[in-house]
């Protein structure tokens, strides 16, 4: 499928099957409209050659394929990652800023902050529906270490933005909690082990002292806020310590987790990027372990990450992350802003000159950043167009990503990213929980609210 292709205009395509690993059920997958079943895996032929379900997807094929067209190629940007500081007071091993920026580089001041926002605020209003409020996170590096000017943006602006912030935690202290928590500013947090000799193995400051406690601290202060979250980061270091890790984010009653596949943007990275089969192993085995916890105490821990790939089969516009499709949210959906002006498609690409759009301030300002070379190499890459994703049947579950990675470590854009068969892995696993059933047990409350099956069919 195209861009350009018009709905309605593409012959019956061969429908193909998936072996998904489990014992009773396979998937029946049409790729190109991400149009999807479980069946009997004993039937699968039968279920191909013809039958309700094939049926089934006649009638509906157009509007799945419609509705997968929208969600790739008509988005228009409802929010910003706000980069207020160039400077980190930590130097984790995996960064994908440079380490130059983070360890020298320069603040916004309030002035420049609050008329970026103001910027912002109109082109935001020029193109959402009256009354929308688009989101603004304040992002990394470190954007606690421009305090003073991040509380002034969230004061200024209340009215007209969702503001998040994305820290290191370390700074996070009382005040700061009271003055985020108090204007439902929501928070995520990042922690990469369950002891401190884990997370001091890739999260330390610039003098090598470790951060573990002064996060776990931060993560007390928020105990009884609803709107938090914590990151961990995957890699060769923490990864036989995934199960552990679930298990203190659930005990310190953390609502929602990510455990991330570490971005290999930049070399160091690479130096503790895990083996796929690694990868999947010690995922899997902790999300078994966030549905035992739940099953327990009746007290859901969500991974989001993975809860997104979920969603995005089962409900594909209602998922909630943008780096599960392609062309990935980057310069679609959202967009950056770094610390001196520029704009960039997601903070993933502040580190890559090559992908600065312009300047915010500038003549065009962000309807040229949008159609500048720089963001059309990213919202233009199409996991239908290369390969080896041209030929997967779950292409539009994982979408391949990231678009940073791929053109950092594989050569271009016109080539998946660093972890190719885990993503597949994590699809069939998502398929498997709900062909048992489970899909509710990984899912935010209320999820569906808003949604509409489009057929229900037993086969």
């Amino acid at each position: 499928m195209s861009a350009s292709s018009p709905a309605g205009t593409h012959p019956d395509p061969t429908l193909t099957s998936l072996d998904i690993g489990h014992p009773v059920y396979a998937a029946i997958l049409d790729p190109d409209t991400a149009f999807w079943a479980l069946v009997d895996k004993t039937r699968v032929a039968d279920t191909l050659a013809g039958g309700p379900l094939r049926g089934a997807y006649r009638r509906h094929a157009d509007d799945c394929r419609r509705e997968l067209h929208a969600l790739r190629f008509e988005l228009q940007p409802s929010g910003v990652y706000l980069n207020p500081t160039e400077r980190c007071n930590l130097n984790c091993r995996y960064c994908y800023l440079p380490e130059e920026q983070r360890r020298s580089g320069g603040h916004m001041s309030v002035d420049q902050l609050l008329i970026s926002l103001s910027r912002l605020r109109d082109y935001f209003r020029s193109i959402m529906p009256q009354g929308g409020k688009p989101r603004a996170i304040f992002h990394g590096a470190e954007p606690l270490m421009n305090r003073d000017a991040v509380f002034a943006a969230i004061d200024a602006f209340a009215g007209d933005f969702i503001f998040g912030l994305q820290t290191n935690g370390t700074l996070l202290d009382d005040r700061a909690v009271n003055f985020l928590a108090t204007r439902n500013v929501s928070i995520g947090l990042s922690l990469d082990g369950p002891s401190a000799d884990v997370t001091d193995a890739t999260r330390q400051t610039w003098s090598r002292r470790s951060v573990h406690n002064r996060v776990l601290a931060a993560m007390d202060r928020l105990q009884g806020y609803g709107s938090w979250s914590v990151i961990a980061t995957c890699t060769t270091e923490n990864l036989p310590h995934l199960t552990a890790m679930v298990e203190l984010f659930h005990a310190r009653k953390v609502p929602t987790c990510m455990l991330n596949a570490v971005r290999c943007t930049l070399a160091g990275a690479r130096d503790v990027r895990p083996a796929d089969e690694a990868m999947s192993r010690a995922f899997f085995a902790a999300l078994d372990r966030t549905h035992e916890l739940y099953r327990d105490s009746g007290r859901k821990l969500v991974v989001a990450n993975f809860a997104n790939i979920l969603i995005a089969i089962l409900a594909p516009t209602a998922r909630r992350l943008m780096c599960d499709i392609s062309p990935c949210g980057a310069g679609r959906a959202f967009f950056a802003l770094s610390a001196d002006g520029s704009l960039y498609p997601c903070s993933e690409f502040i580190g890559l000159s090559r992908f600065n759009g312009g300047h915010l301030l500038a003549d065009g300002g962000i309807e040229a950043a949008l159609t500048s070379d720089a963001f059309t190499a990213v919202t233009g890459r199409n996991v239908d167009a290369f390969d080896p994703c041209s030929e997967c049947a779950i292409r539009h579950f994982c979408g391949s990503p990231c678009p940073a990675e791929a053109h950092e470590m594989n050569g271009g854009m016109g080539g998946s990213g660093a972890f190719c068969a885990f993503y597949r892995d994590q699809v069939k696993y998502a398929l498997r929980v709900i062909a048992d059933g489970k899909a509710d047990d990984y899912l935010w409350d209320g999820w569906d609210d808003g949604t509409e099956t489009l057929f229900d069919l037993v086969h």
